[in-house]
């Protein structure tokens, strides 16, 4: 790519990634440390400075954490949040060189082949890395070398900058555990007395090969430049946007409704193209006195069928002030999803598809969040036997499986008066004198004693189907531990 000319790695490694940027959002004094659930124990994921200095290391168990430092303050770690920062961290990178990508979790790697002048030099860009990291409140480390397996050795092993030809010197007094290499290969070579890159790369080659395989020799040849390796910056995000630019200014609405047919069936085009569907689009219109009306349409469910979205364009545009008139539209997919193509059978998806646009249309007036449906818990007990969930984020998936049938209508637990572990031949419940016809049950349910609800502190209850002579068909309990009786439902 660059003929005659040095190539030149940057590699940027950041110890406590995930601990500087919850610090830069709420700021601690101390020791502190991210945890993270791990086989059902909670570890150190990420410490600060000061957890260092008093022993403490990632993967350390929280409890034992504790133990050695009473005065470390912690936070749930959030390892998706991470790594949008890390992607934030790499488009920033691009204002100095244009091949920016990944080194793991926690680093980037740049090739500044033909770029460091922009920045008065390699010093320069350097300084300049460093100062403005650091503003931001980020630990670094920095290397620079001929090949990217240089760069990330002095970033990890020492910091160091090489001189252009000068990596291999600098590189045969690190450890070999800078040829990112697997642990159990690391600790194989230091057994056999090889601690240096310089002493394995003067060992003959065929016995490292024939114990260790062909990667070993394939990273200390990348180290030392012997075997090229490139550097993928990562590819910009698809942009699904159109526009149309209007000879003349429109204002009736159904002029501005075929105007977005139209948008739409470009950017639908671009949607199925790339195997994605539109969550949430974005209608700008500009006027012509340079103001900017906006119509936003969240959908139930991704969707890619121009047909289908349009009407539902409908209620937003209708609220359109167009003013003198309105001479461009914009459309732009805000959220898209994967919505890869399906096969269907002759009769369709058409009551699906109905319910998905009913979703949405009344989304649109009450917000899509405010329309839920209840899916079915992992939990024998009532209260918990179902959740609430946002119908446009959630399918209605499972049943209930339940021993026996449950009520249609459940409230809290009402007392009524009555003694004994058999249900009562007559009780009173809401002013009503009811009289028992037949009785169900009982079915005896525990608590959970992984949960503390106050609800359930007076222990098992005895649940039992009765259905009196005025109609009423209720479910009562009967708690043991502390006698009494309670209705919590009706069935239909």
């Amino acid at each position: 790519m660059f003929d005659g000319i040095n190539r030149r790695v940057v590699s940027l490694w950041f110890p406590r990634l995930a601990s500087d940027r919850a610090l830069r959002a709420r700021p601690v004094a101390g020791p502190f440390a991210l945890t993270l659930k791990e086989n059902n124990a909670n570890r150190i994921y990420c410490l600060n400075a000061a957890a260092e200095r008093e022993g403490l290391h990632r993967g350390m168990s929280f409890s034992d954490a504790r133990a050695f430092c009473i005065d470390l303050q912690s936070r749930p770690a959030d390892p998706l949040g991470d790594a949008r920062f890390l992607a934030a961290l790499r488009r920033w990178a691009t204002r100095y060189c244009p091949w920016v990508g990944y080194e793991g979790g926690d680093g980037l790697v740049m090739d500044i082949t033909g770029s460091a002048h922009l920045q008065g030099g390699e010093r320069g860009l350097l300084t300049d890395l460093r100062q403005h990291l650091g503003r931001a409140g980020l630990s670094v480390r920095i290397g620079l070398g001929d090949t990217r397996g240089a760069a990330w050795a002095f970033a990890r092993h020492g910091e160091g900058v090489a001189a252009p030809g000068e990596g291999a010197e600098m590189l045969s007094e690190m450890p070999v555990a800078g040829l990112r290499l697997p642990p159990d290969h690391i600790e194989a070579l230091q057994r056999l007395g090889l601690r240096t890159i310089g002493q394995l790369a003067a060992s003959p080659r065929a016995p490292l090969a024939r114990r260790f395989g062909p990667g070993l020799l394939m990273r200390l040849d990348q180290a030392l430049g012997r075997q090229p390796e490139e550097i993928s910056p990562e590819p910009d995000p698809p942009h699904y946007g159109v526009r149309m630019s209007l000879p003349e200014p429109i204002g009736l609405e159904a002029d501005v409704m075929a105007g977005t047919g139209r948008l739409l069936d470009r950017l639908c085009a671009k949607l199925k193209d790339r195997g994605t569907g539109a969550r949430t689009l974005c209608l700008t219109l500009r006027r012509v006195d340079g103001d900017s009306q906006h119509v936003e349409l969240r959908l139930a469910r991704p969707l890619r069928d121009a047909a289908r979205i349009l009407p539902l364009f409908e209620r937003g545009i209708g609220d359109v002030d167009a003013g003198f008139g309105i001479d461009q539209m914009r459309l732009e997919a805000v959220q898209v999803e994967k919505l890869p193509d399906e096969q269907i059978g002759h009769s369709g998806a058409g009551g699906q598809g109905r319910l998905d646009d009913l979703i949405t249309r009344i989304g649109t007036r009450i917000g899509l969040d405010n329309v839920v449906r209840y899916l079915p818990a992992d939990s024998h007990i009532p209260e918990r036997s179902f959740i609430v969930a946002p119908a446009a984020w959630s399918k209605p998936e499972g049943t209930w499986t339940v021993p026996r049938p449950r009520p249609l209508i459940l409230f809290p637990p009402e007392p009524i008066t009555a003694t004994g572990a058999q249900p009562p031949q007559s009780f009173r419940w809401r002013r009503m004198r009811l009289t028992i016809l037949r009785v169900s049950g009982p079915e005896r349910i525990a608590p959970e004693w992984w949960f503390d609800d106050p609800n359930w502190r007076s222990g098992m209850r005895d649940y039992w189907r009765v259905e009196t002579r005025q109609g009423r068909r209720l479910w009562l309990f009967y708690t043991p531990q502390n006698p009494g009786w309670f209705v919590q439902g009706e069935f239909a």
